[in-house]
């Protein structure tokens, strides 16, 4: 028998312990002394919502699946049928191959081929290591095609800290917000204010999200989410490198009690390769710049931290 993501790939320190499938290289778990960080999938389950996939070479969304690179009109699959637009890459559901597991890491690569809509070959690798610090995932990818590809990278883990987030103190530190016309494709920007605003950290409550998140404070390089239980300081943190200048924050409809929340770091926002804000042009193989690498991780908020 074979699990619907595959074979499953087990790792763990200090405390912490990860699963990472082979389908779509998605983290399923993250425990800490046996709490979960994030609200994962089942062994015996797809993943559902996106749940620690990994979103490359694009996050979020194209507008219809159509773009334009290097002089040439393309049409990426629609597959987000609900908006008409092709969504979160075109990994998250092939198989990876492991490169390396040990007791404390664990490897995987995918060689994305030349395809409709997307007519270059790439490298794809993954890392996810676990150390006192927490979790630490570095997905690179190294163009393999002779002309340029445009590139963008995410992922999409759900943050948890007990049995529902509406008591749980969230906090962002992001300046604006993308606005969105009816397809759920960026029309601009605007400042965080109101319900969106969580600069200062405040209760979910029934906060209702599905936002790109821009002007992020990064801190010796880091951007830093927490999600706590405001009476005893214990929780989540996600963090991300400067390559990552967007956010999404999702809260998934559910009858009563939501578990956990959406919390995808994004190295460019929705519909980037149109609007062309913060796409990487990976340069043509065995050129400089033909590799991105970037980095984000999960970690553990204790009452001392």
């Amino acid at each position: 028998m074979v699990f619907p993501s595959g074979e499953q790939y087990e790792i763990s320190a200090a405390g912490y312990t990860a699963v990472v499938t082979e389908g779509g290289a998605a983290l399923r778990v993250l425990r800490h002394h046996g709490r979960d960080l994030v609200h994962g999938f089942d062994r015996t389950a797809m993943s559902s919502g996106g749940r620690g996939q990994l979103l490359m070479p694009w996050p979020n969304r194209i507008r219809r699946g159509r773009y334009s690179f290097g002089g040439r009109e393309l049409q990426l699959g629609l597959t987000d049928p609900a908006t008409g637009n092709a969504s979160h890459g075109l990994v998250r559901w092939a198989p990876w191959t492991v490169e390396e597991h040990t007791s404390t890491s664990v490897s995987l690569v995918h060689r994305l081929m030349a395809q409709t809509g997307y007519p270059w070959a790439l490298d794809l690798h993954v890392l996810y290591d676990l150390s006192a610090d927490g979790l630490v995932v570095t997905q690179t990818a190294t163009n393999l095609s002779p002309e340029p590809a445009p590139y963008a990278s995410g992922a999409h883990p759900y943050l948890c800290a007990g049995d529902a987030v509406e008591d749980l103190e969230l906090t962002i530190p992001a300046r604006t917000r993308v606005v969105l016309d009816e397809s759920r494709i960026p029309t601009g920007t605007e400042p965080v204010s109101g319900a969106y605003d969580f600069r200062s950290g405040r209760r979910v409550g029934d906060a209702v999200l599905d936002d790109g998140l821009g002007g992020l404070e990064h801190v010796d390089g880091r951007v830093r989410v927490t999600l706590v239980e405001p009476t005893e300081g214990r929780g989540v943190a996600l963090w991300a490198d400067e390559h990552h200048r967007w956010l999404q924050v999702f809260t998934p409809p559910a009858e009563g009690t939501r578990p956990a929340l959406a919390v995808e770091p994004m190295t460019a926002p929705a519909d980037a390769f149109n609007s062309g804000t913060d796409v990487a042009t990976l340069a043509p193989a065995g050129t400089p710049g033909d590799e991105l690498s970037v980095s984000w991780g999960i970690q553990v908020v204790l009452p001392a931290d």
